[in-house]
């Protein structure tokens, strides 16, 4: 891992699921009134604007031709599937409540366990795959709720 200390993702993962939990309530108080994929290109456009101004304030713009074509294939796939998704989740905050919608949408780890282990060669324990199963099940039983 190199200099980064093996707890900072911990960090990190935990900020992202805070910001998320914020977003999910931001987003359905913010979709009242408003089309729901004219609320998704608002948030990008913010989104934008900050990822831009960080960049530049930091000095971490790196010259495009050094980006490997392999590099720009997966990020634009994933900037597709985050659009997708998005999308999606907007759509689904309009018209669903928030407490339901956000556990679906965490069945992502789900999604990503399974395909990070069948395509990408992750390996998970018993206890690992247990995890996953109440994650899975307890998205179930909230949004059936």
């Amino acid at each position: 891992m190199g200099s980064v200390s093996s707890s900072s993702w911990l960090v990190w993962a935990l900020g992202s699921a805070g910001f998320a939990a914020l977003t999910a309530i931001f987003a359905k108080i913010g979709v009242e009134g408003i089309n729901s994929d004219l609320a998704t290109l608002f948030r990008t456009l913010v989104i934008v604007v900050v990822l831009t101004a960080l960049l530049a304030l930091t000095g971490k713009f790196q010259p495009l031709g050094t980006i490997a074509p392999r590099t720009w294939l997966f990020l634009g796939l994933s900037g597709l599937a985050t659009g997708a998704s998005w999308l999606c989740y907007f759509r689904a905050l309009k018209i669903g409540d928030a407490a339901r919608v956000a556990p679906i949408d965490k069945l992502s780890v789900v999604f990503v366990a399974v395909i990070g282990v069948t395509l990408l060669g992750e390996h998970l324990s018993l206890r690992g795959w247990f995890g996953i199963g109440l994650i899975g099940a307890g998205a179930v039983l909230v949004a059936l709720a």
